[in-house]
């Protein structure tokens, strides 16, 4: 089986492609365009024509679509830059998905909801309140419009944490700086919004194990259109620095909770819960959704010495 994964260089894709590199039977090409490095190969998404020639040439079975620009801050300063990465490229490639005739799955976001009315289930109407998850609805109605041989999936997931070079590459890793920094700076930490961190590691488990249900050989077995992939357990991010400190052995004293609902332009931009329903991975596709213990995993890190102020292995 043969499998393309954009943003190989990031904290999901590259989770994805080392998940599959471990096991026989898949010919994986990791795509990455800012820090390729020696292991991917480096291409332009936005560039229509080269990314068109790649997949001619390599002729994948699955190409997973992790590739984006996934921070809401970023996206609402530079947005001609965002649209184009989050909705032209998924655009493209569900047209090459028809032309080429293989599976996308399109990795989008819990940020296509306003967080009023959780869960959500994957045929809730979507309602995004902030800019970047706007672009990624974009992207899930390009994939949507296109017919044709091949399938297109889009998979909503919500914020992400793992192995990561450095902290600063995940909205929650970040929080172990936060908990560490015990220089006597003082931070002012959301616990207003309700957050379902799910790990890395889990969902590229989930994809090769999707994988092995829906071979090569069967690609045009129906998929469904949208799958919701999270882990349970719900915390804010004050929640989650009392667990890293607990487990760190440190005081916690420095971060102080912000309970108050966000006003003006904040209350736009931050949902207050937009859990994922996993419901069709259960009931439809009968599949474990496989998501692990969020203390538990981080207990197993820091236990065994892998966590300094900086990097995450």
């Amino acid at each position: 089986m043969k499998i393309v994964i954009t943003g190989a260089s990031g904290v999901l894709g590259g989770a994805i492609y080392q998940e599959f590199k471990k096991h026989r039977g898949y010919e994986v090409l990791g795509l990455a365009h800012s820090n390729p490095g020696s292991e991917f190969t480096q291409l332009d998404l936005l560039d229509a024509a080269a990314t068109d020639t790649l997949i001619k040439e390599f002729l994948p079975d699955w190409v997973i679509h992790c590739a984006a620009e996934r921070r809401p801050d970023v996206a609402e300063k530079n947005p001609e830059a965002a649209e184009a990465l989050n909705a032209q490229v998924p655009n493209t490639l569900a047209q090459l998905s028809a032309t080429y005739a293989f599976n996308l799955f399109y990795i989008s976001t819990d940020y296509v909801f306003d967080g009023t009315k959780p869960p959500y289930e994957v045929d809730d109407a979507p309602n995004p309140v902030n800019f970047y998850g706007r672009t990624k609805r974009q992207g899930e109605v390009a994939i949507r419009s296109i017919e044709g041989p091949g399938q297109r999936v889009a998979v909503r997931v919500p914020v992400l944490y793992g192995p990561a070079k450095k902290n600063s590459d995940t909205a929650i890793n970040v929080l172990l700086d936060v908990v560490q920094d015990q220089s006597g700076k003082t931070y002012k930490m959301d616990h207003y919004a309700t957050r379902y961190p799910t790990n890395t590691l889990d969902i590229a488990a989930f994809f090769h194990r999707l994988a092995a249900k829906f071979p090569a050989e069967s690609c045009s077995l129906p998929l469904p259109p949208i799958l919701h992939y999270s882990s349970p357990e719900p915390f804010t991010k004050y929640e989650i620095c009392l667990i890293f400190a607990k487990i760190l052995g440190v005081g916690h004293e420095h971060i102080v909770p912000d309970s108050e609902a966000p006003k003006g332009e904040a209350a736009v931009s931050r949902p207050k819960d937009c859990h994922l329903s996993t419901s069709v991975i259960e009931n439809t596709l009968k599949m474990d959704v496989g998501a692990r213990g969020f203390e538990e995993y981080w207990r197993g890190v820091i236990g065994k010495g892998e966590v300094t102020a900086d990097v995450v292995y």
